[in-house]
């Protein structure tokens, strides 16, 4: 595969900046046409007691169809505008599609005693393996956005170290993932992005509360009190409650930048250089780039999950949201029978 640092992607008059493009990504309408799901609850971790919601959306070739699992990023959920928009664009184009919540996400707190965080790359795999293992699905492709994302391509990474990705999976995507977390995350506290690091900590403290309110023997409430930060909440609370000694040591193990060489199916990566808060590392990016199984797209301008294009087509073709129609024709490729 080949690395392009100068891709078809222009941005939507008045969004050149990167602000612009980020809150227009999140605040823009968008027309859910995807038919009624059928709403199914897998298990990922039975130690754990730990379960996920997914909404799946079947085409009559069921089987035979690729199955495309999106997976959102931090603090959202199955229903973000672009988990819905990336799923209108799979099923145009005759894929399945199942809309992942991390755990705790859309409101499932109670499917789980654990919290949720970047690292939980087993998660995305029970989920892709029990499609395989019990619907007979023969073809399915992996996209994450942001911290779903790091989470896609530390699932593949991992696969490819330890050679067990199962035949099935024919193709992975990440936009805007989140690979380097110790430097994103302490990119977020930067004067310029603090409204979204704002966003963030009232997600999670509000989250934490109300799994301290499910679970009150697991969980102190004291702790998430005083956290300023997201590397003080990542210490103070998902370190603590996660098997980490630290937000250091979290975001070392959890950084799917450690197994990006080890990427062994067709990977697309689209990263855009003014992101306001993912931070890529030269180091990162070179892996990508060395890796031949790895697309590596970078724009100049598309801010955090959202490349908002003019949009010159039909609602679901071509609606101005670049990255959605890029992966989604990425998998194409993979679709055939």
């Amino acid at each position: 595969m080949t690395s392009k640092t100068e891709p078809d992607f222009a941005p939507r008059r008045g969004l050149r900046n990167r602000h612009a493009q980020t809150l227009a990504g999140n605040f823009l309408p968008r027309t859910n046409t995807l038919p009624p799901p059928e709403e199914r609850v897998f298990q990922v971790h039975a130690e754990e007691g730990a379960q996920v919601l997914c909404h799946c959306h079947w085409q009559p070739n069921k089987k035979e169809a690729l199955t495309v699992i999106i997976v959102h990023g931090l603090e959202g959920s199955s229903e973000s505008k672009y988990v819905i928009g990336t799923g209108n664009k799979a099923w145009a184009k005759g894929m399945n599609v199942v809309r992942m919540n991390m755990r705790n996400c859309g409101g499932t707190e109670q499917l789980s005693p654990t919290l949720y965080h970047s690292g939980m790359s087993d998660d995305v795999g029970a989920v892709t393996r029990t499609l395989i293992e019990r619907d007979g699905l023969k073809r399915i492709a992996l996209v994450g956005f942001s911290m779903g994302g790091n989470l896609v391509m530390k699932l593949a990474g991992e696969w490819g170290r330890k050679h067990s990705a199962p035949k099935e999976l024919v193709a992975v995507a990440g936009v805007s993932p989140a690979m380097d977390l110790a430097p994103s995350a302490d990119a977020l506290h930067e004067l310029q992005n603090r409204i979204y690091e704002w966003k963030f900590l009232r997600g999670l403290r509000r989250r934490f509360r109300r799994k301290a309110e499910l679970f009150p023997e697991r969980y102190d409430r004291s702790h998430v009190e005083g956290s300023r930060t997201i590397r003080d909440f990542d210490h103070k609370v998902t370190a603590r409650y996660s098997g980490f000694s630290s937000a250091d040591d979290y975001y070392t193990r959890a950084s799917s930048s450690r197994v990006a060489e080890f990427i062994s199916v067709p990977t697309l990566v689209i990263h855009s250089t003014d992101d306001p808060f993912i931070r890529m590392m030269p180091e990162t990016r070179a892996k990508l780039i060395a890796n031949p199984n790895l697309a590596y797209v970078e724009t100049s301008h598309g801010g955090h999950c959202a490349f908002i294009a003019e949009a010159n087509g039909p609602k679901d073709s071509n609606d101005g949201r670049w990255a959605e129609r890029t992966v989604i024709e990425f998998f194409a490729r993979f679709a055939a029978t």
